[in-house]
């Protein structure tokens, strides 16, 4: 895709990652990993033709295969199957991945990587907002599954600013990316608190059991 964008003469691209890319667990978020690390260091292979920025995001509700479309059509057997009680997860909106991904477009320089400023909600909060009065079985967490999601590692908010709806993650290449035009764009933005990170049990923001349903009526 790098290759074909720049051979193509395309101006932007943009890749839609996910929450799975920061701090991987399993070979999937790992994979996830290494495309926003070939996406990023696209921009030097391009030599400015062609910028390359990443968007990421975590859960989006009501997307075809989700758990909350499982809940609301009903799509099991019995009891649901919960592997721990204590996850939590990011949830957006189809709308705000979409503002997400032309925010990005309108403002990439080249090497950023979005994420939103999105809620939180418990697990179990949202089987008792969409399956309220059906039997659960813990069955313990699988291989490879985080009990809650990171969207901005330690290490990343370092070199990350803060936006009124989104952050920045910037290059950590300042010699190669020349770091002050970032900071000339975004000049409304602020570094995040020292040992910063944006993770779904710390979040500031959550997602009552109201909050959910007023959205997936939207």
């Amino acid at each position: 895709m790098i290759n074909a964008a720049i051979n193509q003469g395309v101006k932007c691209a943009i890749l839609i990652s996910t929450d799975k890319a920061c701090q991987p667990a399993n070979l999937y978020g790992s994979t996830k990993l290494c495309a926003e690390k070939l996406f990023i260091n696209g921009n030097l292979y391009s030599t400015g033709k062609t910028r390359f920025s990443c968007v990421r995001y975590g859960n989006v509700l009501g997307s075809r295969g989700s758990i909350v479309e499982t809940l609301i059509k009903k799509k099991f057997n019995g009891n649901i199957k919960i592997t721990d009680e204590r996850m939590t997860r990011f949830w957006i909106t189809l709308r705000q991945s979409f503002e997400l991904v032309l925010f990005a477009l309108e403002n990439m320089q080249g090497g950023e990587i979005f994420v939103p400023k999105i809620p939180s909600m418990k697990l179990v909060d949202l089987f008792n907002a969409l399956a309220p009065n059906i039997s659960r079985e813990i069955i313990g967490i699988r291989p490879g599954e985080k009990i809650h999601e990171i969207l901005i590692s330690k290490e990343e908010s370092r070199h990350a600013l803060k936006l009124e709806r989104y952050f920045v993650v910037l290059p950590e290449y300042q010699e190669l990316f020349e770091l002050n035009k970032f900071y000339e764009h975004y000049h409304n933005s602020r570094k995040p608190p020292e040992d910063f990170y944006f993770s779904s049990d710390t979040n500031s923001q959550w997602l009552t059991i109201k909050d959910l349903r007023k959205m997936l009526i939207r």
